[in-house]
């Protein structure tokens, strides 16, 4: 599980081929961990400086904005310019994987902004993530479960 949540980093620029459930959720729980403790930090650091007692007595949110913030604050961003192209990568791999193309992502964002069209078009993409991949070779590339055909580091 360890190597399919380092796999899309050593992948990272990589929209061509395919990727399986598993490199795709290990992947994801790999982030939700990471922002879980970042999270836990960013509110360690606001409740140490009192930024949150600093709001209710009228500070403001821009207190949250302070030198004590920017921190925490510079890990998270720093960590989220760090995920964005292989989270982008492995998504697209992912639709790849179920035989569509990477581009159904862009139109799962764009129908993301409209307002209540945005569950739906969630909530299906989280049913396509959770379909398993399309047995055998396809248009994108070798099945990834398929230890004889596939090729990770091509």
């Amino acid at each position: 599980m360890l190597q399919n949540m380092i796999l899309p980093f050593r992948r990272f620029a990589d929209f061509k081929g395919r990727s399986a459930r598993g490199e795709y959720w290990a992947f994801a729980l790999l982030n939700f961990l990471v922002m879980m403790v970042l999270g836990a930090v960013f509110l360690a650091f606001a409740f140490s400086f009192n930024l949150f007692q600093d709001i209710e007595n009228g500070a403001g949110p821009s207190a949250l904005f302070t030198a004590s913030m920017i921190v925490p604050m510079s890990i998270l961003g720093i960590y989220w310019l760090a995920i964005i192209v292989p989270s982008l990568a492995v998504t697209v791999r992912r639709f790849h994987d179920r035989d569509m193309s990477g581009w159904w992502y862009l139109g799962f964002f764009l129908a993301g902004l409209i307002p209540m069209v945005g569950w739906i078009a969630s909530i299906a993409s989280l049913v396509i993530m959770c379909l398993p991949g399309t047995p055998g070779p396809n248009r994108f590339g070798d099945d990834p479960l398929d230890p004889t055909g596939a090729d990770v580091f091509a």
